[in-house]
Formats: structure tokens, sequence, C-alpha cells
């Protein structure tokens, strides 16, 4: 055969396999080949086999392939940098104590003097007023004092009623059902307001908590249990049910909404006195002068808070953006103990906002009782990623509460304790935050019960960023400091690359390196440190 022929033949065939591979090859992705058919001598120590197949009595063999459980793959998307800010800044509002605080004081310094405020003038007052008493079963009657009130909230506290607004989508819905439940008035929910300022974990001088201030005794009265590790005083959903059965009662009592009211506040002993002192009036603002003076300033502010929201738009009150809406969460009942920290760092979901939608966890740690039902509530785009990892969440969280048996601050270096002394605004997760460090290593190196914090109060912090002490000083490799970057290998997750640098947590890689999920890829380069 001549060269001109023997060209010929490997041009047709070259074309053919071309042909026959872009005919199968379309649309294909191509696929790592597995050798199988491995005859017995040709066996790899240490590898996993299985039997492929017997021909003429021998066996052969293939290589057995291990199953990898694919982590949750979030693609993060980045919010705009302004918004961010400006929702960290509602976030601080959210969380702290000071709205609570404020309306605290003002309602327990109500004067009743008059206020000028030409916007409402007394007889639209009076007009709005009517209206309202007529479609409510309180007594809404115009006075000089309630007008005090109404105009001096409008006047001087229009911020804190456009929060409050914005908390109130959260709240209301499930006090709403609750209420009705109970056959009590819907409009008792401004009660909330004027008791907590809508704070699960508020907390009164006298020892009151949550949002409707059960004191302890009357709490267990109604079924909300108090422990070591939990406060269903702070439960919306319980204390609420709570809340109504006891307002019903004091209702079937008194026979009228206003002095319930009063009986809920100070007690029905002190609203029987203030009746008797009265010479037997039964009407709230006849025998209000007989009354405490928190509970005297008590009803106006209930009303006044009622009046503020009937006629937000009327007075231009826009609510501030609410952090949840409740139909935008569900609840899981937790299977073994494990901590806000911990269900943060593997949902990705704020501490601050676990905080706020799990408030009963005096210590951010939720127990497992199995005779109690212990539930997490959760965002719903958090559900998913939840459940579905659920036993490496619940193992990976049962490892490391069995390692806080050891004290923490030893591992530390004693030059690196620093004391920190809170300022107004502030509250554990800012200032978890601001050092690396967790909100439950707070509280434990603090001795802290609850979230919160007195202005001036010192705290004793053991900062994430400095380097830790060796243990030995024979040690050389527990003396190196923490690398600069790491690079992600196959199977990483951000908590096995936080356990495998001493003082540096999952929140930091994801603040260093602009992570908002928990989405990695192998080769990635992460920053370890800060800068």
């Amino acid at each position: 055969m001549n060269c001109f022929t023997k060209n010929n033949i490997r041009l047709s065939l070259s074309a053919i396999f071309i042909a026959v591979g872009i005919t199968y090859a379309q649309d294909s992705i191509p696929k790592k080949i597995v050798k199988t058919h491995i005859p017995e001598e040709q066996l790899i120590a240490g590898e996993s086999y299985e039997v492929d197949t017997i021909i003429d009595g021998q066996q052969f063999y293939k290589k057995q392939i291990e199953i990898e459980t694919d982590s949750v793959d979030i693609k993060a998307l980045k919010d705009l940098e302004f918004t961010a800010e400006l929702d960290e800044k509602w976030r601080e509002e959210l969380y702290s104590n000071a709205l609570y605080d404020t309306l605290y004081t003002a309602i327990s310094e109500l004067d009743y003097k008059e206020v000028y405020y030409p916007d409402l003038p007394t007889d639209t007052l009076k007009a709005r007023l009517d209206r309202l008493n007529a479609r409510t079963p309180f007594n809404i009657a115009y006075n000089p004092s309630l007008e005090s009130v109404i105009k001096g909230f409008l006047k001087n506290r229009r911020g804190y009623f456009e929060r409050l607004m914005g908390l109130s989508h959260f709240y209301f819905p499930m006090f709403e059902q609750e209420l009705d439940a109970q056959d009590v008035p819907l409009e008792i929910k401004y009660l909330a307001i004027v008791e907590s300022a809508l704070k699960p974990r508020a907390r009164s001088r006298v020892g009151a908590t949550g949002l409707w201030q059960f004191m302890f005794a009357t709490g267990k009265e109604y079924g909300l249990n108090v422990s070591s590790y939990v406060d269903e005083r702070s439960d919306p959903i319980k204390s609420t049910k709570a809340a109504a059965k006891y307002l019903a009662a004091l209702y079937s009592m008194f026979g009228d909404w206003d002095l319930a009211l009063a009986a809920y506040n100070s007690g029905p002993g002190n609203v029987l006195k203030a009746i008797r002192r009265s010479g037997g009036y039964e009407n709230y603002w006849n025998i209000r002068h007989n009354l405490p003076r928190e509970t005297a300033g008590y009803l106006p502010a209930f009303l006044a808070t009622m009046y503020i929201f009937e006629y937000a738009e009327e007075h231009g009150l826009v609510a501030e953006k609410p952090a949840f809406h409740h139909f935008e969460t569900d609840t899981i009942h937790v299977k073994q103990m494990i901590t806000l920290d911990q269900v943060s760092e593997a949902t990705g979901v704020n501490i601050e906002e676990l905080q706020f939608l799990n408030p009963s966890y005096k210590l951010d740690i939720i127990p497992f009782i199995p005779e109690e039902n212990y539930s997490l509530r959760l965002p719903l785009t958090a559900v998913g990623t939840f459940v579905t990892n659920e036993d490496t969440i619940y193992k990976s969280a049962k490892a490391e509460l069995d390692e806080r048996e050891k004290p923490l601050p030893q591992f530390f270096d004693s030059q690196s304790k620093e004391r920190y002394r809170v300022k107004s605004g502030d509250y554990l997760g800012l200032i978890a935050r601001k050092y690396g460090v967790r909100v439950s290593q707070i509280k434990q190196w603090n001795g802290l019960r609850s979230n919160n914090l007195r202005i001036g109060q010192r705290l004793t912090i053991y900062p994430r960023n400095p380097v830790p002490q060796a243990s030995s000083s024979n040690n050389s490799s527990s003396s190196k400091s923490t690398p600069k970057t790491y690079i992600v290998k196959s199977g990483d997750s951000l908590w096995s690359i936080s356990q495998k640098f001493p003082g540096v947590s999952v929140q930091n890689i994801r603040d260093w390196n602009d992570i908002s999920g928990n989405n990695l890829k192998p080769g990635m380069s992460l920053k370890l440190s800060k800068g």
C-alpha cells in the first residue's frame, strides 16, 4: 500500500472517530473512569475493595466508593453596605434595653402638666377618643390628665413609638390569637408595651420579668416555670396565655376592665384598698389618687398608647422595619442540649436574632428534657439548613459541650485579660463581636445568669485575638503563632477550621474574610487574623 493510500485511510478513520466523538459528547460531562475487574494480586494494602465479578472461578474486585455527605452549599448574596449598616443600628435598638428603660421612666414620672402640642387640638382629640370609646370595652372618656399624657408622648417620644410599632409586627399577631382564645379584649395587646416596651427579657427593679412582667409567684400560679436554664415568663406565647388567663380572672372579680388593669399592675389588694379609701367609688379615675404612684399613671399610659397606635397615620408616625414577622419563623423541638452560639455558627443566623426569637433561655442554652419538649425558633430561611444537617450539628455541639467542663480562661495569656465598662446602648452580642468571643463565654467569665447589663458594670473579657500561651515551655509546637492564611481543603468547614487554630472563632473567619454564609471551596485562601 503506497503512502498516499495509507494517509487517506488515516484521515478517514480520524474523521470517523471525530464524528462519533461529537455525536456522543454533546452536552456531556467527562466522567472519572473507575478501574474495575482488578485481580487479587493487584490489590493495594489499605484500600477498600468489594467483589465485582467471578470469571472462570477467579474473583475480580473493584474499589469501594465511599459516600461523602455533602455540606449545605449556601450561596451568600451580599447586601448593600449602607443598608447593612442601618440594619446593624436597628439590631442595637432591638436587642438593647434602652427602650424599656426610657418608657419605664417616662410612665413612672408622669406629672400631667399641660403640654403645648398644636398639631392635636383638644376638640379633635375629644372626637377621636369618643370614636375609640365606642369600639372598646374601656372607659376612654376625655380628661385633661389623659390629654397631657397623649400629647407628651407625641411630642417627646415619637421615635420610641415608631420603633415599638416595628416590634409590634412580630408580637401582636401571637398576642391577638391568645387573647381571643381567652375572650379577652384584643386591645389588651397594648398593655405589653406599657409593661415591658415589648422586651421579652425586661426585668423590673422588683423582679417582674418578661413581656407581661410576671412576678415569680404569680407566674408559677399560672403555669410559667422558672429553672436555671429556662424562664417561661420570657416566652412570648406561654406568657401571653398566662396573662390572658390572669386578666380574665381579674375581670371576673371586678367586672371592669380599667380596674382589672390596675389590679394587674399593683395587685387586687391595692385596688380594693383604693376603692375603700375613696368612699366606695368603682371608677378608675375616681380612685386613681388612692393607688400607688406607678399604678396611677398606668391606665393613662395604656390608653395613650392605644390612641397613638390607632391614630398613628393621622400623626405621621411610620413604623420602623420589623426584624421579623411572626409568620416568617418556625419552631423545631430539640433532641439534645444545644447553645444558641452553636446554632448561630451552624445556620449563619446572627446570635442577637436567635436571642430575640428564643428569649426564654436564660443562659442561651436550650436544655433537653423529654417531657418538656423545649423548642428552638428559627427564621424560615434557616429551618431547612438545621433540619438537613441535624445529626452533624448535634454531634459537633455535644463534642464541644463535653470540652466546656474545662475552665476557659486558663488557655489565655493573663496579660490578654481586659476589663470592659458597659456603656449606654451596649448589649452582650455587641460586646462579644467587638472582642471576637461568644456571648456564652462572657456570661461564664463573669458569672452572669441573664443577658441584662447595667451602665457602668465592669466585665472581664478574654479576647480571641491574643495568641494563647503554650501549655508547656518544652512543647515547641504549641508555642507557634497562628498562621496568617489557611488554604481550604476538601471536607473543610468553618467550624472544623476554627478548631484547628485556638483563638480563632467561626465568626472571626466570617468577619475577616467577608463571608456571610457557610460556603467554602477547596483551594480558597482564608485570612486567620484581622487586617
